[in-house]
């Protein structure tokens, strides 16, 4: 069964071959800047139970595992709530597609091993480094601009596994909606 599509004059694929295209498209985010999907909202739990949400920036997709990867500083207070609550969404909105998604995730947060270790060493020698170099956790109040970096990096891999994905295909002559759960067949939805 083939959808509309949210694109003029181009056919949404069969919703079996739908979910293979929306990961194909975050693979594809993951490597290109620019993306729309390539920064995505990250929401998590307060420790009052408020929802706070922040923008992150999608660094690696692993399709067969059903995951996303994203970088943080590991004294950041998303760390602290993701360890607490380890469930999240991460919503993605890419214009040129048209196409939203909502991931219900359950996240894990690494800042030791050979997988921190490894993306750590090729970071590094990149400008983003600063990024998880300062001596001050993100969110510290400042008297003064901060100049000397920490000597360690406080680096951490986020690894985001889907659980659930709701993907919405806007259009002018029609939204389309479709649910894809790991192990479980795809279905369309009302929009």
């Amino acid at each position: 069964m083939s959808a509309p599509s949210t694109t003029p004059g181009v056919e949404l694929p069969a919703l079996e071959q739908l979910e293979a295209a929306v990961w194909q498209a975050l693979v594809q985010a993951s490597k290109t800047r620019g993306h729309g999907w390539r920064t995505a909202t990250l929401a998590t739990v307060t420790p009052e139970g408020l929802p706070d949400a922040r923008t992150v920036v999608l660094r690696e997709v692993r399709p067969a595992d059903h995951t996303l990867l994203f970088y943080t500083d590991a004294r950041s207070p998303k760390v602290a709530q993701m360890r607490a609550q380890a469930r999240g969404l991460v919503v993605c909105w890419c214009p040129a597609l048209g196409w939203q998604l909502r991931l219900q995730v359950a996240l894990a947060v690494a800042d030791q091993g050979l997988d921190v270790s490894s993306r750590w060493a090729r970071l590094k020698l990149t400008p983003a480094a600063q990024d998880y170099l300062s001596p001050l956790p993100p969110g510290s109040r400042l008297g003064a601009p901060q100049v000397q970096a920490a000597s360690r990096g406080h680096f951490a891999v986020v690894t985001a596994r889907v659980l659930a994905a709701d993907w919405l295909g806007l259009a002018p002559s029609g939204h389309r909606r479709a649910r894809f759960e790991p192990g479980t067949p795809a279905q369309w939805v009302q929009a």
